[in-house]
């Protein structure tokens, strides 16, 4: 269904406002709400009224200012992680892979399952966490949030988050939330990343450097994996100022080679020049 929203973007803006102003008069540049709700209907965008939710702190470690990338330490509760589980149980579906108009299930590209959950408050704090983390933008708009189920071999292949389909809105931030990782493998890698410096054992809690730790240090390193963490977070900015998608935000899920994952999806669209 994303795929086929993607695909009628350029026909909206190439070919119906065009022909519309010519027949209409020229029509009023649409605002970043109207271009967000052009993706999604109302039902599949965040709400943003006032609610109370429990008092929460994290922890976050900065990976890279270029793209912003950065680590957060218990962005969910143990029982947040727990009701994301219970309301997750029944609704898990094959995950698909969209190109273009045309949807589909590859395994070898994408292999898990993914349920589009119900928005109760416990999911909504967690929505206005988000939210909160950046800034209470009000242009910024957090789409439905779904979770992903990776049983042994389960993984998903080298891709983006932001897809360049419009000039105008995209996916501009992603947070992969581990709910669940009772597993071996399945970390988060981005491959364009640079390593940070790992010689005093600093980071090597959050991701695998057991390659790098004892290696001579002949500078930079490209390639970044994140440990799956039950209840940690990523965040990164897909989109840089000018509206252009950072490569360096290329990234796959690995494979599980043992147990399970289960992580949470938060993408947060808006214009492609928001800052």
């Amino acid at each position: 269904m994303l795929g086929y929203a993607l695909a009628l973007i350029p026909l909206y803006f190439f070919i119906y406002l065009p022909v519309s102003s010519t027949l209409h008069g020229t029509a009023q540049k649409p605002s970043d709400r109207d271009l967000v709700n052009f993706h999604f209907n109302v039902s599949s965008i965040a709400s943003d009224e006032p609610l109370s939710c429990p008092p929460h702190s994290y922890t976050t470690h900065i990976l890279s200012h270029e793209p912003l990338i950065i680590y957060i330490k218990n962005f969910l509760s143990a029982d947040e992680s727990a009701h994301l589980l219970k309301i997750s149980e029944d609704k898990f579906e094959a995950s698909t892979v969209s190109t273009g108009a045309e949807t589909s299930i590859q395994k070898d590209i994408r292999f898990s399952e993914v349920a589009v959950i119900d928005r109760d408050d416990v999911v909504r704090c967690i929505e206005h966490r988000a939210r909160a983390f950046q800034g209470w933008n009000p242009d910024l708009h957090i789409e439905r949030l779904r979770t992903q189920r990776y049983a042994v071999g389960g993984h998903y292949k080298h891709h983006y988050d932001w897809s360049g389909a419009s000039r105008e809105a995209d996916r501009v931030s992603t947070f992969m939330v581990y709910v669940d990782a009772e597993c071996e493998g399945g970390g988060t890698e981005f491959p364009r990343v640079r390593m940070p410096d790992v010689k005093e054992g600093r980071w090597c809690e959050l991701l695998e450097c057991h390659e790098v730790a004892g290696k001579e240090n002949r500078g930079p390193k490209l390639g970044v994996t994140f440990k799956p963490i039950t209840g940690n977070a990523v965040f990164w900015h897909n989109l840089a100022a000018n509206g252009r998608g950072y490569e360096e935000t290329y990234h796959a899920g690995l494979p599980v080679l043992s147990g399970h994952k289960v992580g949470l999806n938060i993408w947060s669209w808006g214009s492609r020049r928001m800052r």
